[in-house]
């Protein structure tokens, strides 16, 4: 039996617009040590990337899908409609650090829709 095949990763718009706003929140945080905090986000970012190559349902379940609030409810639509542009079935959560990002993804390709704090309560869409 041969190795599996490596998906193809890409990032979405709405991810590297909310990428730009996690470095504008280390800037606000801390101008000197912004550069370096992003930096190190983003190599954990390009490990989460070699993983999820070998095994694109290699993150979590995505907890947010089971909001009952309406509010919530409204919210989760707005990032459900990120997966429906990537044109991916499976909505899962990958934790990176304090960051969880949330990606769409086949057995071939993996898109990566948004990241936020853990602190934060939703995903960013720009849509």
């Amino acid at each position: 039996m041969g190795l599996p095949l490596n998906a193809k990763v890409e990032a979405a718009p709405n991810f590297l617009s909310n990428l730009d706003a996690v470095h504008q929140f280390f800037i606000q945080q801390d101008a000197d040590s912004a550069d370096t905090r992003l930096t190190k986000l983003k190599a954990e970012l390009r490990e989460m990337v070699s993983v999820l190559q070998w095994s694109p349902a290699g993150g979590r379940p995505a907890r947010f899908l089971a909001a009952t609030s309406i509010q919530a409810q409204l919210r989760l639509e707005a990032v459900l409609q990120l997966a429906v542009q990537a044109g991916l079935p499976n909505l899962r959560e990958y934790v990176v650090g304090q960051h969880i990002v949330l990606y769409a993804h086949s057995e071939a390709d993996v898109v990566l829709l948004a990241i936020k704090h853990q602190r934060q309560l939703v995903y960013s869409a720009d849509t």
